[in-house]
C-alpha cells in the first residue's frame, strides 16, 4: 500500500479502532447505558431518531454557517485595519486580548434579552466566538511584513495602500485561510452554547431535552453528528486553504 493511500485511510481506521475500544471497554466494565452507552447502542439510537438528529443539525449547521459567514466579514476587515499600522495593532490587539477572554457562555443571556430565544442569539454567540482567530491571523500576517521589504518598495515609490494590495495581503492570505480552519469548529461551538441556552431547535437543543428525559444514547448520537458537521466543515476549508494558498507550501511539500 502506497504511502498516499496509507494516509488516507489512516483516520478511517483510527475512528473504527477508536469505536471498538470504546465497545469494548464497555461491555468489559459493564457500563451503564446511562453512563456511558455503547457505540452500537447510540447508532441504533440516531437511526431511530434519525429525522430529529438530520432536521436540528441542519438548523445548528445554518446558524453556524451564518455566524461564520459574518465573522469572516468582520474579521478579514477589521484584521486588515489593525494589521495596517504597527501603531493600530499596538493599540487594538490587547482590546481585542480583552475582548476574547470574556466567556462567551456569559453573553448569550444578554442575546436573548436583546433579541429573544431563537436562532439570532445562536447566529451571533457563533459569529462572537469565531472571528477572533480571523482578525489575530490577518493582523499578524499583515503587522509582520519585513521592515526591509516595506523599505525597498517605499524607495521604488509605492505607497502604503499599494504596498498593502500588492504585497502585504497577499503575504497574509496563507494566515487568513489558515484560520478558517479554527474558526468554523469555534462556530459550531458558540451555536451549540446558545442552543443549550435559549433556543428551540438545533443539535443543543435535541442534547438538552434528551438529558432531561435520561436519554443519554441520543446525547451521545448529538454529539457525533456535531463531530460529522465539524469534520466536514473542516475538510472543505482545508481543501479551500491548498487551492488558494498552496503556492506557501509548495517549497515545503518538494522538500519532503
Amino acid at each position: 500500500m502506497s504511502a498516499v493511500n496509507t494516509e488516507r485511510l489512516a483516520p478511517w481506521i483510527i475512528t473504527i479502532a477508536l469505536f471498538l475500544l470504546w465497545e469494548a471497554a464497555c461491555i468489559l466494565f459493564d457500563m451503564p447505558a446511562y453512563v456511558l452507552p455503547r457505540p452500537t447502542l447510540v447508532l441504533a439510537e440516531m437511526w431511530n431518531f434519525k429525522g430529529a438528529i438530520l432536521l436540528n443539525s441542519l438548523q445548528t449547521l445554518w446558524t453556524t454557517v451564518a455566524g461564520f459567514a459574518i465573522a469572516v466579514v468582520f474579521g478579514l476587515a477589521l484584521g486588515i485595519f489593525i494589521g495596517w499600522s504597527k501603531a493600530i495593532y499596538s493599540g487594538l490587539y490587547p482590546v481585542m486580548i480583552g475582548f476574547n477572554s470574556i466567556p462567551k457562555v456569559a453573553v448569550v443571556p444578554i442575546l436573548v434579552l436583546w433579541f429573544g430565544v431563537g436562532t439570532v442569539p445562536a447566529i451571533l454567540t457563533a459569529f462572537l466566538i469565531s472571528f477572533f482567530p480571523i482578525v489575530v491571523n490577518v493582523a499578524t500576517g499583515l503587522a509582520t511584513l519585513e521592515p526591509e521589504m516595506e523599505d525597498v518598495l517605499r524607495a521604488l515609490g509605492a505607497s502604503k495602500l499599494e504596498i498593502m494590495l500588492k504585497v502585504g495581503i497577499p503575504r497574509s492570505m496563507p494566515y487568513f485561510f489558515g484560520s478558517l480552519k479554527v474558526a468554523i469548529t469555534l462556530a459550531f461551538v458558540g451555536a451549540i452554547i446558545s442552543e443549550t441556552i435559549a433556543a428551540n431547535s438545533g443539535l443543543g437543543h435535541l442534547m438538552l431535552q434528551a438529558q432531561a428525559n435520561f436519554e443519554v444514547p441520543l446525547v451521545f448520537g448529538c454529539l457525533i453528528a456535531l463531530a460529522i458537521l465539524g469534520i466536514a466543515m473542516y475538510a472543505i476549508f482545508a481543501l479551500l486553504e491548498q487551492r488558494m494558498t498552496g503556492w506557501a507550501f509548495r517549497s515545503g511539500i518538494n522538500a519532503g
